[in-house]
């Protein structure tokens, strides 16, 4: 079995390193890897060519297109039986190609996907937000874990397809804004069959600040809305919570200046619910800090995705 591995990048030299690192030390050795350059200013060529001994891989640059028609671009010249697709931020534990072939081996799947993990070198913030984004009491408890709602759409931070997906649905048809949910909708659509691989993980670093981690969780938040336009009807319940979070806290913010007693009794469940967070966090991490930090994150990705579902709702409701 034969894999692709397929890398859009976009002015993160460091990060293509540490991945390429992981790739090195695979126990299953039979993938190459392709590495897409998508209009770069800060390109990751001078680290690609020090792992051309190491690693069967190859380096294209090209015009900025986003990161959905740059794994289009890999997928034209990968030569594969499935095509993986990682983001720049990841590291890949030593075991997981080995792992991809031996529950394809035992169980047909066309497409499939598995969890993210925290590093132990990440930073406290980088712990703090793979918490909030795996956590059973938030939004991201649902994301690449066994007890998903549904049928399982494989996210493109780790995902594989098999060559007939590819050569059947034409890959990516959006580049942007839930690119990765609206193809696996798709492929679903299409007929093929898709599974979660448990043990498949990655540690996904995503981003490096409560700031930079708004700004991800808002776009999430709008892409929920576009992914609508494409197929109607993929908005659940559960893609609505955050947008409730977010209008019961102006609600709530508001009770001070008119009906300060409603606002203490409601102050109760809010003080619970991120308590539980905080005392979860601290113990799984072993720090009252990375559960600060956990508790803050939390808050963020409730509003972020929140507020940018709210917006783009809006705007299409003014089209």
């Amino acid at each position: 079995m034969f894999f692709s591995v397929i890398i859009p990048v976009y002015n993160r030299p460091e990060e293509v390193d540490e991945l390429l690192q992981t790739l090195t030390e695979q126990s299953y050795q039979n993938f190459e890897t392709l590495i897409i350059e998508d209009g770069s200013e800060d390109r990751c060529e001078d680290v690609v060519k020090r792992y051309e001994e190491q690693l069967d891989i190859r380096y294209y640059y090209k015009e900025n297109s986003g990161q959905g028609f740059s794994r289009n671009f890999g997928f034209e010249r990968a030569k594969g039986d499935y095509f993986v697709v990682f983001d720049s931020d990841c590291l890949i534990p030593p075991h997981y190609f080995e792992t991809v072939k031996d529950h394809l081996q035992k169980h047909k799947l066309d497409a499939f996907g598995g969890p993210d993990r925290e590093h132990e070198s990440f930073s406290p913030i980088q712990k703090a937000i793979s918490y909030t984004m795996t956590s059973p009491f938030t939004t991201g408890g649902i994301r690449g874990n066994k007890n998903h709602a549904g049928t399982f759409h494989p996210r493109s931070f780790n995902m594989g397809i098999s060559r007939d997906v590819y050569e059947e649905t034409g890959g990516y048809k959006i580049t942007r804004m839930g690119e990765d949910i609206e193809f696996s909708i798709r492929i679903i659509k299409q007929g093929f069959t898709t599974g979660l691989i448990p043990n498949a993980y990655v540690y996904h670093k995503r981003r490096t600040s409560l700031r930079k981690f708004f700004n991800q969780l808002h776009f999430f938040g709008r892409a929920r809305i576009n992914i609508n336009r494409f197929h109607p009807g993929e908005i659940k319940f559960i893609h609505t919570l955050p947008a409730i979070f977010v209008l019961g806290m102006i609600f709530f913010l508001s009770l001070p200046f008119w009906d300060m007693e409603l606002f203490n009794i409601l102050l109760i469940p809010f003080l619970f619910f991120f308590s539980l967070i905080f005392a979860h966090a601290s113990v799984k991490n072993s720090s009252l800090y990375i559960g600060i930090l956990s508790t803050a994150a939390a808050l963020i990705q409730l509003s972020g995705y929140g507020i940018g579902f709210l917006r783009e709702w809006w705007d299409e409701q003014q089209e």
